[in-house]
């Protein structure tokens, strides 16, 4: 068993060291796929060996067992992320073939009038679309002005109501009304103070909606 446990290992680190370097390096078609099969071929070897160490494992004796177990399953692990690496490597390969093939067309693609006229309606489209979002952007902005405004003349108001508020009761004060007319007066108060409420949760509904849909 140690005998295979040594050569399996040797084995993965040559594809580490060695094999996936040399992929990464390649640059012609023939030198990728020597290298890639050089790989795959080392990488089963390893598989098949990994495989006859479970067996070996078993014949151990009791007290080396767990040990061997543990040494087998760590080539298991590192074997799984070479394999991933290679995964990797080809996928990168694959996308660099694409974006060449990609940048080949573009650049021996040769533009007509049909196609420069594809490309102003395109044009034109966006900037009509920017327009209009400008159009809606300038349309919120006034709309939010106008919120403002109102928001500031309900507050004056406010500050106006408290004031006349004060002065009516000093008035009334000053001229002895009866407790009646007083309660109506307060009672009147409470009243408009509702209504400035009632005002100002309006315009914030209607800034909210518009917002929202505008």
């Amino acid at each position: 068993m140690e005998t295979l446990y040594h050569q399996t290992n040797r084995l993965l680190q040559e594809v580490t060291s060695e094999d996936l370097v040399r992929l990464e390096r390649a640059h012609g078609p023939e030198e990728v796929a020597a290298a890639e099969s050089t790989a795959i071929q080392k990488l089963d070897s390893i598989h098949q060996n990994c495989s006859r160490l479970d067996i070996l494992i078993n014949k151990e004796p009791p007290a080396r067992r767990s040990n061997a177990k543990y040494r087998v399953d760590q080539l298991k692990y590192d074997l799984k992320h070479v394999q991933n690496s290679l995964m990797l490597l080809q996928q990168r390969r694959v996308v660099r073939a694409r974006e060449a093939e990609e940048r080949e067309a573009l650049l021996s693609r040769t533009f007509t009038t049909n196609d420069n006229q594809d490309t102003a309606i395109f044009l034109d489209h966006e900037l009509q679309h920017h327009n209009k979002l400008g159009e809606v952007n300038h349309n919120v902005d006034e709309i939010l002005g106008v919120g403002r405004s109102v928001l500031h003349g309900l507050r004056d108001q406010g500050a106006t109501l408290k004031g006349a508020h004060k002065r009516v009761l000093d008035l009334a004060n000053t001229l002895g009304l009866s407790n009646t007319v007083m309660r109506m007066i307060e009672r009147r108060s409470t009243q408009d103070k509702y209504i400035l409420i009632a005002g100002m949760i309006i315009v914030l509904l209607f800034l909210y909606f518009a917002l929202k849909y505008l």
